[in-house]
């Protein structure tokens, strides 16, 4: 039909048929191409795992005419983000055959026992990117013994045809991307002797080549490499009273490829190919609250969490001579609003551009620091409670540069877009993307969150709550 079109036209020095079907094929292949190439999300992070969105194509004003849902499919409860590679899509869940334990009663708290026991399976769902159609599943049965016990918390790790997934329990599953069957599996308490972290096994795991690392537990195995085709041991290497939650990162520091790995009580610095520790900042969390992912610069690495504040560490001396530069804790009454010093994190991502840091405090206080000095620049309350006053503590957004514009996803649901600078927050645009329906497990009963980082890939968005996962198109 194309050729009748160009045919019909009567234009001068009209090009012969071979150069029309040249051109046409070309044209299919350039178009071919396009697609192949649109960007997946195949763990937790995007493709380099550094929360970075970059395809082109989306839309410039986030409205609910300009995003339109792809699809929609059930989901059980938990805080497993999307990956999205290869036309599928992977996410872990809680199925609720039966309501959730209650808190621990008062005197319980009092004697200070744990949680109480939750039974149920823990799922690996993969879905079809085009439909949201269920391919497969892999279930097992898992026994909760955690705070905030609504479901898995990690995203899949999917490389090489396989997908890795982590419980909230430990349970380390390897299993094949096109059919779910299990390869290998291990289980953090049986085989290490870990003891469950007080919010369960949180952190994304982290393929390098051949090599999955993990924050495992356990007396000299806070951080384990295991062989992905086998899951034989490679190397394990330090201790930690509380492992923490943030994910083991790589990033190029002092001129070499670094394993950088931030527990409950120190920021470390490993060689990822042996687990050789080559250095090492003491740094105590407190409850082991060691959740956002370090933000790195010009050999400059930054951390921040609730009840320890920021800090920065240089490393430009040599490895064996890390600096501080500066450290704030979290001020004298951390648990009150806008008491705090700098800025103290609690699962919210991290950014570190143009000489300045942004992220969000315990109570949703959205701030800018001087990278230098971490002074305080300025906080603003408008992306995470939309108003004057904080919604509560423990207030989360995730921060995804796109282009020359920072995409928010905050805790209510709402897909933000806004330019960040020294001088201020400006917003461009915003739309409520899903429903905030998870229980946060502690604050106003009323309270409801959505806690899980979405993915971005093929020009849309992936959302979960407690009960469904969406796909919208964000396509221009």
């Amino acid at each position: 039909m194309l050729h009748d079109i160009l045919a019909a036209r009567n234009l001068p020095n009209r090009p012969d048929a071979k150069s029309v079907k040249t051109t046409i094929l070309i044209t299919l292949l350039l178009t071919a191409v396009t697609a192949v190439f649109a960007d997946d999300w195949p763990q937790w992070g995007g493709p380099r795992r550094d929360g970075v969105w970059r395809e082109d194509g989306i839309v410039d004003v986030l409205t609910t005419g300009a995003l339109s849902l792809r699809w929609r499919a059930p989901l059980g409860a938990g805080y497993s983000g999307p990956a999205v590679t290869g036309g599928r899509v992977f996410v872990m869940d809680r199925p609720q055959s039966a309501p959730l334990p209650l808190p621990p009663s008062a005197d319980a708290k009092k004697k200070k026992q744990g949680p109480r026991a939750s039974v149920g399976n823990e799922r690996v769902v993969c879905l079809s990117d085009t439909t949201g159609e269920i391919l497969w599943t892999c279930e097992y049965p898992t026994t909760y013994t955690i705070g905030y016990p609504s479901g898995p918390r990690v995203t899949p790790t999917v490389d090489g045809g396989r997908v890795f997934t982590l419980g909230a329990m430990g349970d380390l599953h390897c299993l094949e991307a096109e059919t779910g069957r299990v390869l290998w599996r291990k289980n953090a308490m049986r085989d290490y002797g870990a003891k469950p972290p007080t919010w369960g096994w949180a952190s994304n795991l982290l393929v390098d080549g051949q090599r999955l690392i993990g924050m495992i537990g356990g007396e000299g195995s806070a951080v384990v490499a295991f062989d992905t085709r086998d899951g034989r041991e490679l190397w394990r290497a330090l201790t930690a009273r509380q492992i923490g939650y943030c994910p083991p990162m790589i990033f190029e520091l002092c001129g070499r490829r670094q394993l950088v790995i931030w527990h409950g009580e120190a920021l470390n610095g490993l060689e990822p190919e042996t687990g050789r520790v080559l250095w090492s900042v003491p740094f105590d969390t407190k409850s082991g609250m060691a959740i956002s992912v370090p933000a790195v610069k010009n050999d400059r690495i930054w951390v921040s969490c609730q009840m320890a504040g920021a800090m920065m560490v240089d490393l430009s001396g040599g490895l064996d001579n890390p600096r501080i530069v500066w450290q704030h804790s979290t001020g004298a009454k951390p648990e009150i609003p806008f008491a705090t010093a700098g800025l103290n994190t609690v699962m919210s991502t991290l950014l570190w551009r143009d000489g300045y840091l942004y992220g969000v405090s315990l109570y949703g206080e959205f701030a800018c620091l001087k990278a230098d000095t971490g002074e305080r620049v300025w906080t603003t309350l408008a992306p995470t409670s939309g108003g004057t006053e904080p919604r509560d503590r423990w207030s989360t957004a995730f921060l995804i540069p796109h282009q020359n514009r920072i995409l928010i996803f905050n805790e209510l649901g709402d897909l933000i877009a806004a330019r960040l600078s020294s001088q201020g927050y400006e917003e461009l645009s915003r739309v409520h993307l899903i429903d905030a329906d998870m229980l946060p497990g502690a604050g106003p009963k009323t309270r409801r969150v959505v806690w899980s980082h979405p993915a971005f890939a093929n020009r849309s968005v992936y959302a979960r709550n407690d009960h469904e996962l969406l796909c919208v198109s964000m396509r221009q």
